[in-house]
């Protein structure tokens, strides 16, 4: 993938089992969000591919819960009335009546009639991610689901997202919390610069790096000047 000239992705291969949480690793700029844009389609990549099952990817073959870092909600609506759409876009069964029910549960029942813009940042965050989780997609695809949460909003929202998984569901997890990739991934890719510089199970990753912890590893491949 290349912007203006200048290749932001090199030869970048990795594929992800149906049914584990995967984790896309790397500080900002090192490439992560560019990858799932371009995986996505909503970028044209310069080179590459993506197959599903041995098959080129269409976006027919599988549902896709997609929770981007940057917000997609309508601002001046109320957040039942936001919900309650998307929803019906999804083809979901009674979705103000499911969307109820999530935000009782986030703690956002009270603001059911709230405009977006007037929740916070954190606030908008929960419903962003119930609007992706809608459906019980196949693949979620989660672009920094806690930044900005407390530990407790934090642990509220891995073990929902933990239930999906355990619902059967394939989990694309960018993180820059380190715990979190312990807790919930089973295999990992660590870039930098658009290329990888770890890939593997946790396991084996940790036993590259002489057993160090993913935080150290981190650490350790950001502080090379290469």
């Amino acid at each position: 993938m290349s912007f203006g000239g200048k290749k932001v992705i090199r030869n970048l291969s990795f594929e992800i089992m149906t049914g584990e949480v995967f984790g896309l690793l790397g500080s900002n700029g090192s490439g992560k969000t560019t990858t799932i844009r371009a995986l996505l389609g909503l970028y044209q990549p310069s080179g590459g591919e993506l197959l599903m099952c041995g098959k080129p990817y269409s976006p027919q073959d599988i549902t896709v819960g997609y929770l981007p870092e940057e917000r997609g909600l309508y601002k001046k609506e109320n957040v039942i009335d936001v919900m309650t759409y998307f929803g019906e876009l999804k083809g979901v069964k009674d979705p103000k009546r499911w969307s109820q029910r999530y935000l009782k549960r986030v703690g956002l029942h009270d603001k059911s009639q709230e405009k977006i813009e007037k929740l916070s940042s954190g606030q908008q965050q929960k419903v962003q991610l119930g609007i992706t989780i809608m459906g019980d997609p196949k693949l979620l695809i989660l672009d920094e689901p806690t930044k900005g949460f407390d530990p407790v909003n934090r642990r509220l929202l891995m073990d929902i997202i933990d239930e999906h998984h355990k619902k059967g569901a394939t989990i694309l997890l960018i993180t820059h919390y380190m715990d979190e990739v312990e807790r919930l991934c089973d295999r990992a890719i660590l870039l930098k610069d658009g290329k990888a510089k770890a890939y593997g199970t946790i396991a084996s990753i940790r036993k590259t790096f002489g057993g160090k912890s993913l935080d150290e590893i981190f650490v350790e491949v950001y502080g090379k000047n290469e």
